[in-house]
């Protein structure tokens, strides 16, 4: 197994990694919106907030010699699913249109922070289907 460590994707909040390489396998620890700068969770929509999330998604995934066209699960949690619609529309912007990954996305009572969303994924290490 190795960690994964990208400067441009926020510091885990725990005794967690960004993520893991494993066989041809990389796992990602669910990310936040938490803008760079500010170290704060940005204050914006949810499709802003989805964007930035898959921000950090590529930087971790680019640190381990991948890509979201990679990306073979997604998972979502979100606070509020009456926010899904705009979560969808932002989401369909970042992933493959043609090969699109797995994806569940689950409501929950609350995130780290007060998020109101956190999206993690698995990706491969090489093309997918290869």
């Amino acid at each position: 197994m190795r960690t994964i460590t990208a400067e441009n994707a926020p510091k885990a909040l725990g005794p967690y990694s960004q993520g893991t390489i494993v066989g041809n396998l990389i796992f990602v620890s669910g990310q936040l919106p938490i803008d760079l700068k500010s170290g704060k969770l940005l204050s914006g929509s949810i499709g802003e907030m989805t964007q930035l999330i898959f921000d950090h998604l590529e930087a971790i995934l680019k640190q381990a010699g991948s890509a979201l066209e990679n990306m073979v699960r997604v998972e979502v949690f979100m606070k509020d699913l009456s926010q899904f619609a705009e979560m969808n529309e932002a989401y369909a912007k970042r992933v493959s249109k043609t090969s699109p990954p797995a994806r569940q996305t689950i409501q929950v009572a609350d995130l780290p922070l007060g998020s109101p969303i956190e999206i993690s994924c698995i990706a491969t290490t090489s093309e997918r289907g290869s």
